[in-house]
């Protein structure tokens, strides 16, 4: 397919997009916990629905600019453009997402747009098939994870493609975007004793939510019957009262079983304690709620321990907080004290000797938690024979996020205690036993008159058994991921944890066993809440249907015309496909029949998975060689597929930085993607920093990592585009960065997102060359064209110096050479002479103090905590910036913006205030080359704060003038 003869207009997210709502919507959309799609099944890297939506409305939606026919000035295709932002926002808004007025206003955008590309082209040679105004073109995700693009564009008026190498992927888009429509205005079918309580007719699956629940229960009790008997509740006796007379309002009550907590155990290395298993726990505090607060008291009688569970808070002496617990995986004897190492833990585990020992059980109380220590009856139901099936297929021992084959663990029936294995195995098994119920209850349906025997055909009764089927083996799925031995128990909400906190598989020492067949988290009954409570989320319509469907990416067939958005993986940030199996063996065991393509093979696909893995491919460069190549591949297959009038959308977010001998700082994975993108001929026409990435996970929590995705627009290289000298790209970089900076600061991003964002215009300049020319005539690599853009953006940031008072460029001149080190006087009054000031002013500043031959920049903990601005009489931007944090980490947002209300305030600077946030930018982006993470970390957080500050600083202003005018 030629695509030179198609007239083209540039769309929004080529031009401008309305970043700072879209930011705040992707940060609203983090926040749901519940009533979301995603929560239909986890995912390993979900992205925020806002920003799908976002990005695939701006790249299929003509900017005003290229309307000059309706727009002609510049002031009338801005008031365009601010209308075009506002039908996004308002369909960015999570209340209105069911709102099908908001929705068909931004589908008459898009199609408003697909309207006028037709008729530009109705003169091509292809127009057939390339521009038919009666119908949009299909959209395409060809890497669809978790399924948030593919649904958002379903929910936009496209029909949609949904691809992906991974079964357990595939499976969760078809629960999004394939099955839903299909029953949008569907009746439940399942007998209800009151036909006037059905809400089953809406644009929304509820009819097959309610069913969902229905068999659901029914599955439960099934499997209740079967083994219900390794669950039984605690009766709360006279004896337990006598060791806990808090119980006494429970004698003679069953209470219900939440969880069991238990420690591994290992023998003693002790040689006097070497018969003993002494356990490795990491708390004894069991939770510090006011209602619920419980802890464990060892008590050591020469060579025997018990564990007592007692309620209240502990004394003050109490020395067991961490357990046994020392540090990482190194913990001490409970008899002896003897140091139990990692090494000593490895080993034993290798040899099958790392055992376990319930320490407390968790009991529904009176709108309360209730703490116990294990009863006899207890330690009896939980030591089970071996079940008849556990997923025993091995796992990769390297694979990239598991952290568990050091502790004897090589197969995934490893990781479950046999009485989990034995309740999943049940639930997966009596699946398949609900045919015949629902296909019984469709028929007395039908001849009741409740549903319509034209409605109901044998192959619609099939497909909807198979759709119940599909959900509550996703609920199976959800229940494996707080159903072994790797989940904990957050004490904070008294529930066991996900095993997938974070996207890997680590060792736990205390653990936490959910009781599947009953209870508010953890059970089979709370995942089928939770997944419906997804699905009906899903803004539902039978007009726009989708397919989703196992593919490799770089393996498509070529000729379909498609609208293209992909969140390709992230170089080796995630082993996709080997976390999936933790899913795919329970999966499979449970729809198998239903999805034979899908569920195949044994496992997941690995060789061909696009994850640099070194253990999969030779090592590092290896694993950095097939990522290249198999992107590049990719790449154009999935661009040979692209329509030629609309840009790809394409998502990039993990940042890994080496840094080589000439100290550049840079990307392994960044740089293979962009290599990949530039060498198929795409020439990446803008990128943005959208804020996709959830702040309080834990990758983020102790690391610099960015908060954003970079999306980027690309589309295919012009075949008459020309080389370009290194000289120009040099030039041409710089204007370009100067634009960027000025744009992208007024919008506020943070210093992270910055120098990932600044690699958008500069790799515009380069992609779009047919080559950059070094002075011998080489082509300049994409590494090379990095370190020319940081050199630049280094460059651009340095430029604002001038802005800054001399006190300021001092101390800005001497950070960047010595940080906050003692130096000789000679070294300190070197730079002031520079900068046209003295060392004995600078110190009357309050910036740095200078003592007995020798200087040093204060560090924030040694300025005054009451520092005035008013009063100062040396007031510079520096100590200003390092007071606004100060106050921020110390008092809260609330305590800066007073700070910033008073740096506004004062007059003879200059913007002060806009002063702080430049040099906070400049900072930033020294302290990240250097690897200053913690100083670095402070920048960051000021800039992102900014707007808070700024808002808090106005509204307290207007608080101020308003008491004012009433005394």
């Amino acid at each position: 397919m030629t695509d030179h003869s198609v007239k083209r207009r540039k769309k929004l997210i080529e031009v401008a997009i309305p970043l700072e709502a879209i930011n705040a919507a992707c940060a609203h959309d983090k926040a749901i916990r519940r009533g979301h799609p995603r929560n239909i099944h986890y995912w390993f890297a979900p992205r925020p629905l806002a920003a799908a939506k976002a990005a695939i409305y701006c790249q299929c939606v003509d900017d005003p600019s290229s309307i000059p026919e309706d727009f002609p000035t510049p002031e009338q295709q801005e008031v365009e453009r601010i209308r075009l932002f506002r039908v996004l926002c308002q369909a960015l808004d999570w209340t209105n997402r069911s709102n099908k007025k908001f929705l068909d206003e931004a589908r008459l955008e898009i199609k408003k747009s697909w309207t006028r590309c037709c008729n530009d082209n109705k003169d091509h040679p292809d127009a057939v098939n390339l521009f038919d105004p009666k119908r949009l073109p299909p959209f395409h995700d060809a890497f669809a994870g978790g399924g948030a693009i593919p649904l958002e564009a379903q929910a936009l008026g496209f029909e949609v493609l949904a691809s992906d190498l991974n079964p357990v992927a595939v499976l969760i888009n078809k629960a999004l975007i394939e099955v839903p429509p299909k029953y949008a205005k569907t009746l439940s079918v399942h007998p209800r004793l009151d036909d006037s309580e059905l809400i089953s007719v809406g644009e929304n699956a509820n009819g097959l939510c309610e069913d969902i629940v229905h068999y659901g229960r029914v599955l439960l009790g099934r499997a209740i019957d079967r083994i219900g008997s390794h669950y039984q509740p605690v009766k709360i006796t006279a004896d337990i009262v006598d060791s806990r007379p808090d119980l006494s309002k429970y004698l003679d009550q069953n209470l219900q079983c939440i969880a069991w907590i238990w420690a591994r155990t290992v023998s003693s290395p002790d040689p006097s304690y070497s018969d003993c298993e002494v356990p490795l726990a990491s708390t004894f505090i069991l939770t510090s709620n006011s209602q619920s607060e419980s802890w464990i008291e060892p008590i050591v009688s020469g060579n025997k321990y018990r564990l007592n569970v007692i309620k209240g808070r502990p004394p003050a002496a109490y020395k067991w907080r961490s357990g046994t617990k020392v540090n990482g995986a190194n913990f001490k004897c409970l008899l002896s004290g003897a140091p139990i190492t990692a090494k000593y833990i490895r080993e034993e585990a290798r040899k099958g000797r790392l055992g376990s020992q319930m320490i407390a059980i968790v009991l529904q109380g009176n709108k309360e938690r209730v703490y116990i220590t294990p009863t006899v009856d207890q330690l009896r139901l939980a030591q089970i024979e071996q079940p008849p099936w556990k997923p025993n297929t091995a796992f990769l021992q390297d694979a990239l996020g598991f952290r568990v084959g050091n502790y004897g663990m090589s197969s995934w029936g490893d990781l479950y205690t046999n009485r989990q294995a034995l309740a999943l195995t049940t639930l997966c098994d009596e699946l398949g036993a609900l045919d015949l119920l629902v296909s019984s209850d469709i028929d007395k349906g039908i001849r009741l008159g409740r549903l319509s025997i034209s409605d109901w055909s044998q192959e619609k009764k099939d497909s909807y058994i198979k759709a119940i089927r599909l959900y509550l083996s996703i609920a199976v799925s959800k229940t494996s991921n707080r159903s072994s031995s790797l989940c904990t128990f957050k004490s904070g909400v008294q529930c066991p944890g996900d095993v997938f906190s974070r996207q890997t598989l680590s060792m736990t020492w205390d653990f936490c066993e959910a009781n599947i067949l009953s209870g508010p988290s953890g059970s089979f009954e709370s995942m089928v809440d939770t997944v419906v409570s997804g699905l009906r989320s899903v803004a539902t319509s039978s007009e726009y249907k989708g397919v989703a469907f196992l593919e490799d990416a770089a393996q498509q067939k070529a000729g379909a015309a498609r609208v293209v958005s992909i969140d390709p993986p992230y170089f080796d940030n995630i082993g996709y496909a080997d976390l999936s199996d933790y899913f795919y063996v329970w999966l499979r065991r449970a729809i198998k029949a239903d999805y034979p393509l899908l569920f195949g093979t044994i496992e997941t696909p690995k060789h061909e998975e696009l994850v640099a893995t070194p253990a999969r491919h030779g090592g590092k460069k290896g694993a950095t060689e097939f990522f290249l190549d198999g992107m590049k591949k990719a790449v154009m297959a999935i661009a040979a597929n692209s329509h030629p009038a609309y840009p790809m959308t394409i998502y990039y977010a993990f940042k890994q930085s080496e840094t080589s001998s000439s100290s550049q700082s840079f990307s392994t994975g960044w740089e293979a993607f962009l290599d990949a993108l530039v060498s198929t001929g795409l020439v990446i026409t803008a990128a943005w920093p959208v804020s996709t990435e959830r702040e309080n996970r834990k990758r983020n929590q102790e690391s610099n990592a960015l908060s954003s995705s970079i999306v980027l627009s690309c589309r295919k290289r012009s075949a008459n585009s020309s080389a370009l000298s290194r000289s120009a790209f040099k030039r041409s970089l710089r204007n370009e960065l100067q634009t960027f900076i000025a744009e992208f600061s007024k919008a506020l991003i943070s210093p992270a997102d910055m120098a990932q964002a600044a690699i958008g215009p500069g790799m515009a300049i380069f992609s779009s060359a047919n080559g950059v020319l070094n002075p011998d005539d080489s082509r300049m690599s994409v590494r090379d064209a990095l370190i020319e853009i940081n050199a630049a953006l280094d460059e651009c940031l340095s430029q604002g110096d001038g802005e800054l008072d001399a006190d300021s460029r001092f101390a800005l001149t001497f950070f960047e050479s010595f940080g906050y080190s003692e130096r000789d006087f000679g070294d300190a009054e070197g730079l002031a002479k520079a900068r046209n000031v003295s060392v004995e002013g600078v110190a009357k500043a309050g910036i740095l103090r200078s003592v007995a031959g020798k200087a040093w920049l204060l560090r924030r903990d040694q300025l005054a905590y009451d520092w005035d601005p008013s009063c100062d009489e040396r007031l510079c931007v520096w100590e200003a910036t390092q007071h606004l944090i100060k106050r921020l980490e110390a008092g809260g947002e609330g305590a800066a913006a007073e700070l910033l209300g008073q740096l506004k305030k004062v007059s003879g600077h200059g913007d002060l205030a806009a002063n702080c946030r430049a040099l906070a930018y400049r900072l930033y982006n020294h302290c990240e080359k250097t690897k200053q993470a913690e100083e670095a970390r402070a920048y960051n957080g000021l800039v992102i704060a900014w707007p808070e500050l700024e808002r808090l600083a106005a509204s307290q202003s207007t608080e101020t003038t308003v008491q004012a005018s009433l005394i």
